[in-house]
């Protein structure tokens, strides 16, 4: 990873800008998508954008038998853990659990204080994180304040690395994000314009965790 000049590792955007990926943000975005084509879409979504933020895992060799010969063929070393954050975590969850069916899950329960837009956490289950790589997932990257708050648990276990996947960012948040947790890559579909009075991203598509359960 690229270094600061104080010799810390500069933390990379990555906007997913694949078509199908666009195509399906739109359609997520619209007011009168129902919650069942909401879910649908966006498990569609995260399966495509699993694909990208796994383009870096290492790779390994083994030597296999194919119905012709044996062969040296590339492996993964091992699986990500990957931790949701919920409960809109959960919406990107299944579309990353068919590409990595074997993967290890857990979880961080935060909910948003609505005056001081502060994360608060009611609940956290780990499997073990030592020296592995970890995808952090939240649909939405709004004030940053939840991502970091989970950032901080799953570091606290002392991970290899640690990357953050979301479906929507605001600038606001990935500022905040990049300043408290510079060692992260941010993966995503799209940057949006800000964040409005109350911390949501305009334009946004709503409350992610509302459209996916279908509550208000």
């Amino acid at each position: 990873m690229p270094k600061t000049t104080d010799g810390r590792p500069t933390p990379r955007l990555h906007i997913v800008s694949h078509p199908l990926v666009q195509h399906k943000l739109t359609q997520m975005r619209r007011v009168e998508t129902p919650s069942e084509r909401f879910r649908q879409l966006l498990t569609e979504t995260s399966l495509l954008l699993t694909y990208e933020v796994t383009r870096e895992l290492p790779l390994g060799t083994v030597q296999i038998q194919t119905p012709l010969t044996t062969t040296e063929a590339p492996e993964l070393m091992e699986e990500p853990v990957v931790v949701s954050i919920l409960r809109a975590g959960n919406g990107l969850l299944d579309g990353v659990l068919r590409v990595l069916p074997s993967a290890r899950v857990g979880f961080v329960g935060l909910y948003r204080d609505h005056e001081t837009l502060e994360a608060i956490e009611y609940y956290c289950k780990f499997p073990p994180l030592s020296g592995r790589t970890v995808i952090v997932l939240d649909p939405m990257l709004a004030t940053g304040n939840s991502a970091s708050a989970a950032l901080e648990r799953v570091k606290a276990d002392d991970p290899a690395a640690v990357l953050f996947l979301c479906l929507l960012a605001a600038p606001e948040g990935i500022a905040a994000l990049q300043a408290a947790h510079p060692d992260v890559d941010i993966w995503t579909a799209a940057v949006d314009e800000r964040l409005n009075e109350i911390g949501y991203i305009v334009p946004g598509l709503g409350d992610a965790g509302d459209r996916i359960y279908g509550t208000t």
